[in-house]
């Protein structure tokens, strides 16, 4: 049986043994037996407990190898000096599966580890699976399964959502704000320290569950950067993966490492890993839940303009707001919308967008709005909002919006202002599909999640580009003489490596002294820059080690010396200086590498020059990268306009820039050593990209070092 099918198996088992049923009440042991019960588990229930002979009222025995029935899956809650000799028995007896929610693993820390590699050793030796140690539990609501395996107190409403958690305690949370907003769940899994089944299994788990449309992530750190993203990218496709990733700041960082015994990584990586691969990134739950809400109940629109529908001035103008900084447009209604309402609705109603259709709005009122406003082909989506005043029923407007999703194909977001979300009509919203928040924003920012997967679900598949006519061995005899100590290349050398792999760069010489400078000078052609050349010189325009735009032989001869003079005064030690042609007139964007112990190469682009690090105008890819990612990292830059030409000027040579970057990612991909690459600036013209300045960084011990 493939691992995949036994991972299967431990969602819809046929038979449970719970090792650690008590009868002890209010024990987990006591209460994991009562849910398994309750939820009307359908098959047979084994408790395992020496010291009873019955666990609520149901047949006990001594160990799971007393039973004389097959057991598919085994549920281990016991002291964890005595899990390991368990799993043994377990595997010995044909378990297909273990559910380990006793702690006392990793998260304790060295004697923790010692005793989960040994549980991770007796897994892989009997062929079983292992969800946990160290965690909640699993669910799956399927009728035909009825499999409530949590120590929760949750009853878990059937739904389409797939749940997947790194941490038990916030497991309990989810599965309450779940009933609380009517959010029904197909299976839920918290998986604790994943020391066998990680996110990255049960996200191919849910990829082929006929239960699950949406899979929901709660993560505190990856285990396989690169086999994530090539398993959620081929997921989105189908279903939206919607994620919050904790540990963001320093000190969320050390709460996630000392409560899951991982290491967190780069936010900027995790960011660039989400947006590669077309995870939605929420900030916090209830964002999670609010996008989750929205992708389960309505189809995504088919683009981002918005009509807003309202009956107060108040939300209608923060719903408008909030769409401008979520960045979504509202529709410009068409002259026959625009007639219907004017002639249709009251006189003292806004007709244009947003429609506010005052405080006395009937259902019959928004029924007209929904008519015109839902049938207009410049509306992609429509939000509706409304405060409930004294004279109207809210069950009335709740109504009026699901007769008019009934016949509208366009998504319809609903917010009741400040409602209860046990309300009657956030209640008949809900049973009738229809997204329903407590204030604007919430709707807005979920309509924006929306917009946002069906941008990703459309990119454009495309290969990673290789090119045939690199000099690889060139670089590598550079890089030889750094194989044991790494270090930084010198100028020199970084050009000649950026040379054989046919990176255009600026016409330059590499002089010792006034009369080579002259002379290179006049091969290249004024204007020139001077550059210094040292180790010392990582960013020369600290050092003022560079100097624009000479245009003659007595401004070089003046220039060089002072340069020289300049550098030798600040104690830098010159091993010459460059002579490189003077580019102008293009945008200067910067190209840049750099090595992340767990995610390996993260490319980076974006707008370059001194002020790189104070603009941080600049995007992320996780490597490999494919031309349509390298596409994405180049249009998702804020002055990607800018690109393209404003006021007449032309745009830049895309192709040029898409070569560069995707030539840059073939070099760190053949020398993992690289660990730091900058190419700045890049001047980004018409008729081409040229670098003009460079630098790289190795080290021998960043080699890829990914778990399986």
């Amino acid at each position: 049986m493939k691992h995949l099918e036994k991972l299967k198996t431990a969602f819809s088992p046929k038979s449970i043994a719970i090792i650690g049923a008590s009868r002890k009440p209010g024990s987990i042991g006591n209460e994991f037996l009562k849910n398994v019960i309750d939820d009307g588990f359908n098959g047979p229930i084994f408790p395992v407990n020496p010291n009873a002979d019955h666990v609520r009222s149901i047949k006990a025995y001594p160990s799971v190898k007393d039973i004389p029935y097959d057991v598919d899956l085994a549920v281990i809650i016991v002291p964890a000096q005595y899990v390991c000799d368990i799993a043994e028995a377990c595997g010995e007896k044909g378990v297909h599966a273990l559910l380990v929610i006793s702690g006392g693993f990793r998260e304790i820390g060295p004697e923790g580890a010692e005793r989960e590699n040994k549980l991770k050793e007796i897994v892989t030796r009997y062929g079983m699976r292992l969800i946990g140690p160290n965690c909640l539990g699993i669910i799956n609501t399927n009728e035909e399964v009825r499999l409530n395996a949590t120590f929760s107190g949750a009853k878990p409403r059937r739904g389409r959502i797939g749940f997947i958690s790194q941490s038990g305690a916030l497991g309990i949370a989810i599965l309450n704000y779940a009933n609380q907003i009517g959010m029904g769940l197909s299976k839920f899994a918290s998986i604790g320290n994943r020391a066998d089944v990680s996110p990255n299994d049960l996200l191919e788990l849910f990829e082929h569950d006929p239960d699950t449309d949406v899979i929901l992530l709660y993560l505190e750190s990856f285990g396989n950067p690169g086999k994530f993203s090539r398993i959620a990218s081929r997921i989105v496709k189908k279903k939206p993966i919607i994620a919050v990733k904790a540990g963001r700041s320093t000190a969320g960082a050390r709460a996630a490492r000392s409560h899951t015994g991982a290491l967190t990584e780069s936010e900027t990586a995790t960011d660039a890993l989400f947006d590669e691969c077309g995870v939605i990134r929420t900030m916090s739950m209830e964002e999670l839940f609010d996008t989750a809400m929205a992708l389960s109940f309505q189809r995504p629109p088919e683009g981002n303009r918005v009509a807003i529908i309202t009956n107060g001035g108040g939300p209608g103008i923060m719903a408008t707001d909030a769409c401008a900084g979520y960045g979504l447009t509202l529709a410009e209604f068409t002259t026959e919308t625009r007639s219907f309402l004017e002639a249709n609705l009251p006189r003292a109603a806004s007709k244009q967008n947003p429609v506010d259709l005052i405080g006395d709005a009937t259902k019959e009122r928004y029924t007209t709005a929904f008519n015109a406003v839902l049938r207009d082909p410049n509306v992609d989506a429509a939000i509706v909002l409304f405060v409930p005043p004294v004279i109207t029923n809210e069950v009335d407007i709740a109504q009026a919006i699901v007769d008019a999703s009934k016949w509208s194909k366009k998504p319809i977001l609903s917010c009741f202002v400040g409602a209860r979300t046990d309300s009657p009509g956030y209640r008949l919203l809900s049973a009738n599909r229809i997204p329903a928040y407590v204030f604007p924003e919430n709707a807005v920012r979920a309509l924006s999640d929306m917009v946002k997967y069906k941008s990703y679900r459309d990119r454009p598949e495309s290969e990673v580009v290789r090119f045939t006519d690199v000099d690889k061995e060139s670089a590598r005899h550079i890089f030889s003489k750094y194989e044991k100590e790494g270090g930084m290349l010198l100028m020199s050398e970084v050009l000649k490596v950026l040379e054989a792999y046919k990176i255009k760069i600026a016409e330059y010489k590499i002089v010792k002294d006034i009369e080579e400078a002259l002379d290179a000078a006049s091969d290249i052609g004024f204007p020139v820059v001077l550059k210094g050349v040292s180790p010392a010189l990582v960013h020369k325009t600290e050092f003022k080690g560079v100097v624009l735009d000479i245009h003659n032989n007595d401004e070089l001869i003046t220039e060089y010396k002072e340069l020289v003079r300049r550098l030798s005064a600040k104690g830098i030690q010159l091993d010459g200086v460059m002579i490189q042609r003077m580019y102008s007139g293009g945008k200067e964007g910067i190209i840049g590498a750099s090595y992340d112990q767990s995610f390996g190469h993260i490319l980076m682009f974006g707008m370059g020059g001194i002020y790189v690090e104070t603009i941080k105008d600049v995007s992320f890819a996780i490597a490999p990268v494919t031309k349509a990612e390298v596409e994405h990292m180049i249009t998702s830059i804020k002055s990607y306009p800018i690109l393209r030409g404003v006021r007449g000027e032309p745009p830049i040579d895309f192709k040029s820039l898409e070569e560069t970057i995707m030539r840059v990612y073939q070099m760190v991909e053949d020398f993992p050593l690289i660990t730091e690459l900058d190419l700045n600036p890049v001047f980004m013209m018409k008729d081409g990209c040229v670098c003009v300045d460079a630098r790289i960084k190795l080290d021998p011990k960043a080699f890829y070092n990914l778990p399986g």
